[in-house]
C-alpha cells in the first residue's frame, strides 16, 4: 500500500502543478497560444517563430499541419509538397473558433501547460494499472483509480472544448471544477492507503469541515466571475495598465471578499474544536496557515495591482486548502486501516 500513497501524492502533486500553470496561462493571456487540440498549430513541438505559419512554395506539408493566411487559420487536408502557387484544393479553413494570432510566448506557455497535464494522464494511469493488483483484496483502490482514469481522460476533452471554445467562460469554470473532482479522487485514495491507527472525527467536527468545504468552493466559483472579468479588463487596457483592471469592478468582487469572512469564522471553530479534542494533527495548521496566505495573497493582489504570478498563487492556495480539507476529512473518518490489507 506505501507505493499506492506514494504514486497517489505524485498524481496530487502534478495535478497541483497544472493547476498553477494554469493559472499563469491565464494571468498571461496565453490561453489560445495553441489553436488547435491536441497539437499546437499541428505540430507536435510547437513553432517559435511567425515565419513557420506563413504559406511556403514548394515546401513539403503535413497533414493538420496549419498556417496563418488572410487573418485565417487554414490546416493542411493531407500530406502534399507545395507548389509555386497556394492550391486552395489542399486545405481546409479552421472554424472552430476566429482565432489566428501567434504569439510565440502564449505559445510556449500553453505548450508547457499541455505537457505538464499530459504527464498527469501518465501518472493517474500508472497508479490505475498498479491499482489492479488490489483488485480481489481492496477493490476501493482499484475503483477509485478507475474513477480517476476516467476523470482526467475527461479533463483531457474538456481542455480541447476550453480551446475550441475560445475560452468562454463557463468552459473554464467547468475545466476547474473538474480539476477538483479529480483532486477529491485522488485525495481519497491517499487517505486509505495512508496506513494510520482509525480514528473517527466527532460528527459535529465533521459537518463543520464540509461546511467549509462547501464555503470554499462557492469562493471558487465567485472568484472565477471575478477572474472574467479582470480577463476582459486585461484585454482592454493591452495587459499593462494594472491599475486599470480593478476599475468599476463588480458586485461579485465585493461578495468574493467579504465572504473570506465566513471561512476563517468556520475554520476558526474547526480548529478550537480539534484543539479540545486534543486530536494532534499537523494538517490543520497547515490548513489555517494556508487560509491566511490566501487571505493575504488577495491583498496583494488588489492593492499592488496584481503583482507576477500573485493571480496563479492565489488559485493554487486556494485548491490546497479545498484539497487538504477534503483529505482531513476522509483520513478521520475511515473506519477501516490500510495495515490490515
Amino acid at each position: 500500500m506505501n507505493r499506492v500513497y506514494n504514486l497517489t501524492l505524485v498524481s496530487i502533486i502534478i495535478v497541483y502543478l497544472v493547476i498553477l500553470a494554469g493559472g499563469i496561462v491565464r494571468m498571461t493571456g496565453s490561453g489560445m497560444g495553441c489553436p488547435d487540440w491536441p497539437k499546437c498549430f499541428g505540430y507536435l513541438i510547437p513553432p517559435t517563430e511567425k515565419s513557420q505559419l506563413d504559406w511556403k512554395p514548394n515546401y513539403e506539408y503535413n497533414k493538420d499541419e496549419i498556417i496563418i493566411l488572410d487573418e485565417n487559420l487554414f490546416y493542411a487536408i493531407d500530406d502534399f509538397n507545395s507548389k509555386k502557387e497556394f492550391n486552395q484544393s489542399k486545405w481546409s479553413k479552421y472554424i472552430k473558433h476566429d482565432y489566428s494570432k501567434f504569439n510565440v510566448y502564449h505559445t510556449w506557455i500553453e505548450y508547457i501547460n499541455r505537457l505538464i497535464g499530459a504527464v498527469t494522464g501518465l501518472s493517474v494511469l500508472i497508479l490505475f494499472l498498479y491499482s489492479l493488483k488490489f483488485f480481489k483484496t481492496k477493490k476501493i483502490i482499484t475503483g477509485l483509480s478507475f474513477l480517476s482514469l476516467l476523470a482526467i481522460l475527461f479533463q483531457a476533452w474538456l481542455g480541447k472544448t476550453v480551446v475550441d471554445s475560445n475560452l468562454t467562460a463557463s468552459t473554464i469554470t467547468i475545466h476547474m471544477l473538474m480539476a477538483i473532482v479529480l483532486l477529491f479522487i485522488l485525495f481519497s485514495i491517499l487517505a486509505i492507503s495512508k496506513p494510520i491507527k482509525p480514528t473517527i472525527l466527532p460528527k459535529n467536527i465533521s459537518i463543520l469541515i464540509l461546511i467549509s468545504i462547501a464555503l470554499l468552493l462557492i469562493q471558487t466559483l465567485t472568484g472565477t466571475e471575478v477572474r472574467k472579468f479582470i480577463d476582459i479588463q486585461m484585454e482592454i487596457f493591452n495587459y499593462t495598465e494594472k491599475h486599470k483592471w480593478i476599475e468599476n469592478i463588480t458586485n461579485t468582487f465585493n461578495f468574493h471578499r467579504s465572504f473570506s469572512w465566513a471561512i476563517v469564522i468556520t475554520n476558526s471553530l474547526i480548529f478550537f474544536r480539534i484543539k479540545k479534542i486534543d486530536l494532534k494533527s499537523k494538517l490543520i495548521y497547515t490548513i489555517n496557515t494556508l487560509i491566511f496566505l490566501q487571505i493575504l495573497s488577495g491583498i496583494i493582489m488588489y492593492y499592488f495591482h496584481f503583482p507576477f504570478t500573485s493571480q496563479p498563487i492565489h488559485l493554487l492556495i486556494s485548491t490546497l486548502i479545498i484539497g487538504l480539507q477534503f483529505y482531513f476529512l476522509s483520513l478521520y473518518n475511515l473506519k477501516t486501516n490500510a495495515t490490515k490489507i
